[in-house]
C-alpha cells in the first residue's frame, strides 16, 4: 500500500511539474464566417473574420504574442410599402470593417502532463470605418425612379481584457484550446466632430460560450 502511494505521489508530482520550455514558439489564430437571414423582416446578417496569432515563450510557462487581422459585420435590411401612386422598395445596408491588432501576454500553469490552465492578458485594438447605404427603388405603372443615401465615419476602439482558458497538448506539435469569459474595458470613438466615446465592461464567466481553437506549436 505504501508503494502504492509513493508511486502515485510521485506521478503526480511529476505530472504537476510539466512545463513549455523558453524558447517555444506557436501559431493559431480565428478564422470565422456567420449568416444569419431572418424573413420575418427580411434582414440579413453577415459576419467575417481572419486573425491569425503568433506566440513565443519568453520563459517557462510565458508567452508573449501577437494577432493581427481583418473583420467585417454587414446588416442588410429590406423594406417594402405599397402606396395608392406606387411601390417603394428600401434597401438599407450598414458595414463595419476594421483592421485588428491584438498584443498579448498568456501565462501558463500546469494541471498535468498535457493539460494547462492559462491566464491571458490582451490589449486588443480595432481602427475601422462604418458605413450606412440606403437605396429607395420606386416603381409608378411603367416608371422606376431610384434614389441613393451614403454616409461613412472612421473609428478606433481599444480595450484591456483578461481571457481565462484550458490547453491540451495533443502531442508536442499540436493542441487545443478552450476559452470561456472575458473581463474587461473596451472604448471606441468615431473619428467626428462632436463625437463622444462608448466605454463597454466585461465582466463575469460565460460558459454558454466557450470558444475553441487549435495551434500549432514549434517544440523545442
Amino acid at each position: 500500500m505504501k508503494k502504492l502511494l509513493l508511486a502515485g505521489a510521485v506521478a503526480l508530482f511529476g505530472l504537476s511539474n510539466a512545463q513549455i520550455a523558453k524558447g517555444t514558439a506557436y501559431i493559431s489564430g480565428q478564422v470565422g464566417y456567420s449568416q444569419e437571414e431572418n424573413n420575418n423582416n427580411d434582414r440579413k446578417v453577415e459576419s467575417f473574420k481572419v486573425i491569425p496569432t503568433a506566440g513565443y515563450f519568453v520563459g517557462t510557462n510565458l508567452a508573449v504574442g501577437l494577432g493581427v487581422g481583418y473583420k467585417n459585420d454587414k446588416t442588410t435590411k429590406t423594406t417594402t410599402g405599397i402606396f395608392p401612386t406606387g411601390t417603394v422598395v428600401t434597401e438599407d445596408k450598414d458595414t463595419t470593417s476594421a483592421f485588428v491588432v491584438a498584443p498579448f501576454v498568456r501565462k501558463y500553469w500546469t494541471i498535468a502532463d498535457k493539460l494547462y490552465i492559462f491566464g491571458q492578458l490582451e490589449v486588443p485594438m480595432e481602427f475601422g470605418q462604418v458605413k450606412e447605404e440606403g437605396v429607395s427603388t420606386t416603381t409608378t405603372g411603367s416608371t422606376v425612379s431610384t434614389t441613393s443615401v451614403s454616409d461613412k465615419a472612421n473609428y478606433t476602439s481599444i480595450g484591456v481584457n483578461i481571457k481565462p482558458g484550458l490547453d491540451y497538448f495533443l502531442n508536442k506539435n499540436w493542441s487545443i484550446e478552450a476559452t470561456f469569459g472575458e473581463f474587461g474595458y473596451n472604448t471606441s470613438k468615431f473619428d467626428v466632430d462632436g463625437a463622444k466615446s462608448v466605454n463597454n465592461y466585461k465582466f463575469g464567466l460565460n460558459l454558454s460560450a466557450v470558444t475553441f481553437g487549435v495551434k500549432y506549436v514549434f517544440a523545442k
